[in-house]
């Protein structure tokens, strides 16, 4: 029998503890590592390489989001669960836009979260309590984002508050594309894309690439087919 190994990451000691004991009973999972921090995460997860790190969304220093989003940038073979504390439908279509295999709920029962984690290891993707392949995850991920975008759809062209250069930035941001690849593409300095991105945000007033992007995309500047779900390993 190969063995998942696992990777635990939540900042609170005792959820942390409950969920790494009730793992340790399936005898087809090995919990490797255990991390309250975001940081030392993606480190483990770099050098350990386990199976499956099932992560907080709310981590101290990276969040999971950001980890999951580094993970899937490196194209690193760990695949990324990540748990929230609060459930809601934007988060998750973050998590599956930053690369996640699968987002659920904390309040789920033991052998639920053993399920899920047994999916997600066979290449699988758990949202919303569906599994999906990748084409279906896609399908389900462009459904979520075509019911937020009506309610801001507005008659006549869309407004956005970006520069025409800044949108050039973000549709090679939605792509997935690293600042040195968007500064070598764009023939601009690597300088002046950290400002670029850093002006989009502030704009947008969100916190990260991933959360920019969700944000474009319900408002209809950039479009589903630009984004590197469709390419990911």
């Amino acid at each position: 029998m190969n063995q998942i190994t696992l990777l635990i990451v939540d900042d609170h000691p005792l959820f942390r503890q409950g969920v790494v004991d009730a793992l340790s009973l399936e005898p087809d999972m090995r919990v490797v590592a255990q991390s309250a921090s975001g940081d030392e995460a993606l480190e483990m997860i770099r050098t350990m390489k386990p199976t499956v790190a099932v992560l907080d969304v709310n981590l101290p220093g990276m969040n999971g989001q950001q980890i999951t989003h580094q993970v899937t940038q490196d194209r690193l073979p760990t695949r990324i669960l990540l748990m929230t504390g609060y459930d809601d439908i934007e988060q998750a279509i973050h998590a599956a836009l930053a690369g996640a295999y699968g987002y659920c709920s904390k309040d789920i029962q033991p052998q639920s979260l053993s399920r899920i984690i047994r999916e997600v290891a066979e290449g699988k993707y758990v949202f919303s309590e569906n599994v999906f392949n990748r084409r279906e995850l896609e399908q389900w991920v462009e459904e979520q984002i075509e019911g937020a975008r009506r309610s801001y759809s507005e008659p006549g062209s869309p407004f956005h508050p970006l520069s025409e250069r800044e949108m050039e930035v973000l549709a090679c941001v939605v792509r997935g594309m690293s600042n040195k690849e968007i500064a070598s593409l764009l023939g601009i300095s690597h300088q002046t894309v950290k400002n670029h991105v850093t002006a989009i945000l502030r704009k947008f007033g969100v916190e990260d690439r991933t959360q920019a992007v969700v944000y474009a995309l319900k408002r209809g500047w950039v479009t589903l087919k630009d984004t590197d779900i469709r390419h990911q390993e």
